[in-house]
């Protein structure tokens, strides 16, 4: 079967959609639900990019990107960065490259808006998504965000 995994913005045609997609219940402790980050997209505007990933009709997943924040203020105000702050595999879709492909699409978009690394952040721990992660190339940096580990790939 050829697959053509696309992103989608979130529109109110597929807002009920995105709203019933739901990870497996064991990895429900390591990602928040859709719901909350169309919340914090709301709340962060333009620094949030959230999107749905489809393969033909099926939605299969979602993500949303950060957008140029500042990571601490207080440390120092000129650290500006990108990348992944959420992803959600259908249950159903998982292990079928469409976590893969989600990465891949954020890192395009970052490197077309000129940025030159792609971070992430992730739950610690042997059920969460830290070797995904480091098999795409992201390299812990020896930082904690919220009790999370932080990753980066140089784009």
């Amino acid at each position: 079967m050829t697959r053509s995994p696309r992103l989608e913005p979130v529109t109110p045609a597929t807002l009920d959609a995105a709203l019933a997609l739901r990870v497996h219940p064991h990895q429900e402790k390591n990602v928040a639900p859709v719901v909350t980050s169309l919340a914090e997209a709301y709340v962060h505007g333009e620094t949030a990019w959230p999107r749905l990933v489809f393969d033909g009709d099926r939605l299969v997943g979602f993500l949303m990107a950060f957008l140029d924040i500042a990571w601490d203020e207080e440390k120092d105000p000129g650290d500006r960065r990108s990348g992944l702050w959420r992803l959600n595999v259908a249950a159903d879709a998982q292990g079928e490259g469409y976590g893969r492909f989600a990465v891949d699409a954020v890192a395009e978009e970052l490197r077309r808006r000129g940025t030159g690394r792609m971070y992430v952040t992730w739950e610690p721990g042997e059920d969460g998504p830290g070797a995904f992660y480091r098999r795409l190339g992201f390299r812990t940096t020896g930082e904690e965000s919220g009790g999370q580990v932080v990753g980066v790939l140089e784009l």
